[in-house]
């Protein structure tokens, strides 16, 4: 059994695409008219056939609350693993990403947290001495930082 599809709630598909491919770096997958909305998934470019994220509007009436409420505590939608936090950190700072929590070490992994502009805290993670199964982990593309 593997995971193949998790779900972030999003307040436009529009403006989570981008967000999300031209930001992150994920890129499209799937995209199927429904009625008022889309199924629209991303993937990571290093895995384009793994898990892939739902970009679900949030439209549902208990979304809302639930979505306010985990912002309001600080408490990520989302966790994405990462090569080198700092350096991820520091190229979306760079193209104005808004970070809610710099990077800050915590035992054996380096995490750091993101508005994604739609709705959500997403956070960052580097795990300290391992690489994340399956891939590189990393979202984006390498940049070297500073």
């Amino acid at each position: 059994m593997r995971i193949n599809l998790t779900t972030v709630f999003v307040d436009d598909q529009d403006k989570a695409l981008r967000f999300y491919t031209e930001m992150l770096g994920f890129v499209k997958k799937a995209e199927v008219p429904l009625g008022a909305y889309r199924w629209l998934t991303v993937v990571s470019p290093e895995q384009p056939n793994g898990t892939q994220l739902l970009l679900e509007p949030d439209n549902h009436r208990a979304v809302g609350p639930y979505k306010s409420a985990l912002v309001e505590d600080g408490i990520p939608a989302a966790q994405f693993a990462v090569d080198n936090v700092h350096a991820e950190y520091d190229r979306l700072h760079r193209l104005g990403v808004r970070f809610t929590q710099e990077p800050t070490a915590m035992g054996p992994v380096t995490v750091a947290v993101l508005d994604d502009t739609c709705g959500n805290l997403i956070q960052l993670a580097q795990f300290h001495g391992q690489r994340v199964p399956g891939g590189s982990g990393r979202v984006g593309q390498d940049e070297p930082a500073g």
